[in-house]
C-alpha cells in the first residue's frame, strides 16, 4: 500500500473536492479526508481542522506544482 501525503489544507470540502477533480484531470489519484459527518456539518469540519487534501508519497511534488496557483 502506497503512502499517503497531506498536499493542502482546505477550509471547506467543496473546495477540496475541486481540487481534487483538478489532480485527477493530470491522473494524479488524490482523497479528501474531513470530520464533517460525511459533508452534513460542514461546521464541525471547519472546527476540525477543515478537509484535507491527499496524495500518493510519489506525487506529491507534481500535486504541489498544480495547485499552487489556487487561492
Amino acid at each position: 500500500m502506497e503512502k499517503l501525503v497531506l498536499v493542502k489544507n482546505f477550509s471547506q470540502r467543496e473546495e477540496a473536492e475541486l481540487a481534487k477533480n483538478l489532480l485527477e484531470t493530470e491522473g494524479i489519484k488524490a482523497m479528501v479526508t474531513a470530520d464533517d459527518y460525511g459533508g452534513m456539518n460542514p461546521a464541525l469540519g471547519w472546527a476540525t481542522g477543515g478537509a484535507k487534501l491527499m496524495v500518493r508519497e510519489k506525487d506529491k511534488e507534481k500535486a504541489l506544482e498544480m495547485l499552487a496557483d489556487l487561492p
